[in-house]
């Protein structure tokens, strides 16, 4: 399994959208309320992540909680791997425990590496299987250029992402989850006696800063996201590279201030509504893209045709990131497709009836695929009770996954109000036109 996994993690690696410009220092601001950008340089430049990672880690907690699959008192035990990770940390033993709770806290406030190594054993079995389900999720909520192979953010030359992918991550965490998301502006928890301060200083110097995560490597530089509201407009900002933390801050400071007028106020957030502007689906092709020296270019592959986005997902074309990111999540809910009596698999011909297909998932077997369509009509039944199922291999560098779809839909709203009750069921569903 984690084979599979991180075999779909490197297939996920290599989609970005076409750039080249000097790796380091990024600065980006985004109103959340419209989407515009408000100041960008070097937005789409490759740089890493550093413990801004743990915002993907904190927003895949926040997301099992909200399922029922975690609580906040859930026990995160903590393995030999978990304990042994560098600072900065809680410094946990193996063999120990602690509850969601302090992990998630731990993570905002101390940024503890052990925190985030033992939650994602906690959600994913191990480490490295959950940062396959991080980058999966990555590329559902539109993070093209993102690719993650830790929950920490712990140096590794193969952790990647951009500012406007950062910036994309904190909207969907103030969208997804507006009752958490007040836990970024933690300044100290305790801890078995201990008071854990946070170093987030910005939130204390600049009124209206309310999160969301600051970050460090020697190779990253000083990272810092932040969320920005004076209670009509909400801006995003994102400052990658700097030199030191107090230059970092100042940067996001000035950011701020000189760009709000240009925001307009509401009480929405741009992610909410429903895209209207292309999505661009990059071609899975070249070697995976990694940061280098500041004083170097990076250039990553072409992208492919621009595809309008859709609520459900982003249809794609030929070897999209979106299949590979179908694929990991049907590994993660791989019990579903174990249905104890399957029905019997029948070939379906390529020329189908309907003039829309929906896609729910990918497998590492049509017969898996196949269980796991059965079992899903089965539960959800209405729209898709007499739809056709059918799976179509894709195959990269050697590799094959089945992509698990329904057809037969005579137009785009009932193809729609299928995908509508998948979601609602906890489903992903990406909408397509059938291809006849």
């Amino acid at each position: 399994m984690n084979r599979i996994l991180v075999a779909l993690l490197m297939f996920l690696s290599m989609s970005a959208i076409a750039t080249s410009a000097s790796a380091g220092g990024a600065q980006f601001l985004l109103d959340a309320r419209t989407g515009r950008v408000l100041f960008s340089e070097n937005a789409d430049v490759l740089n890493h992540p550093a413990s801004l990672t743990k915002m993907m880690t904190i927003y895949m907690a926040f997301d099992a909680i909200r399922r029922g699959a975690l609580s906040w008192d859930s026990p995160v035990p903590f393995s030999q791997h978990a304990s042994r990770q560098h600072p900065t940390k809680l410094r946990v033993k193996a063999g120990d425990q602690i509850t969601v709770r302090e992990a998630v806290l731990s993570m905002i406030t101390l940024s503890a590496n052990d925190s985030a190594a033992a939650l994602a054993e906690k959600m994913g079995g191990t480490e490295e299987g959950f940062a396959a389900m991080m980058t999966a999720k990555a590329r559902q909520l539109g993070m093209p250029n993102t690719t993650f192979v830790n929950a920490s953010g712990l140096p590794d030359t193969r952790q990647i992402t951009t500012a406007r992918d950062m910036s994309t991550l904190a909207v969907a965490l103030l969208r997804d989850f507006p009752r958490e998301y007040h836990l970024f502006a933690t300044r100290s928890f305790n801890f078995r006696g201990r008071t854990i301060n946070g170093h987030n200083n910005l939130m204390y110097r600049l009124k209206g800063i309310d999160g969301i995560k600051t970050g460090y490597t020697d190779a990253s530089g000083f990272n810092l996201v932040s969320a920005y509201s004076d209670g009509d407009r909400r801006v995003i900002g994102v400052v990658m590279g700097g030199r030191t933390a107090a230059s970092r801050d100042n940067l996001m400071a000035k950011l701020i201030t000189a760009n709000l007028s240009k925001a307009q106020s509401g009480n929405a957030l741009i992610a909410s509504a429903t895209p209207t502007a292309p999505i661009i689906i990059a071609q899975a092709s070249g070697n995976i893209p990694k940061p280098v020296g500041r004083s170097e270019t990076i250039t990553v592959a072409d992208a492919d045709a621009p595809i309008l986005g859709s609520r459900f997902g982003n249809a794609y074309a030929g070897g999209s990131s979106n299949s590979a990111a179908a694929a990991t999540e049907a590994m993660i809910t791989g019990s579903v497709a174990h249905a104890a009596h399957p029905r019997p698999l029948k070939p379906i011909p390529l020329n189908r009836d309907g003039e829309w297909q929906i896609q729910i998932a990918a497998a590492p077997s049509a017969e898996k695929a196949m269980s796991l369509l059965q079992s899903i009509r089965d539960k959800i039944g209405g729209p898709l009770a007499e739809r056709d199922i059918y799976t179509e291999a894709y195959t990269h560098n050697g590799s094959t996954v089945y992509r698990a779809r329904f057809t037969g839909f005579p137009n785009k709203d009932d193809a729609q109000n299928a995908c509508e009750r998948l979601v609602k069921s906890s489903y992903d569903c990406v909408l397509m036109p059938a291809r006849g």
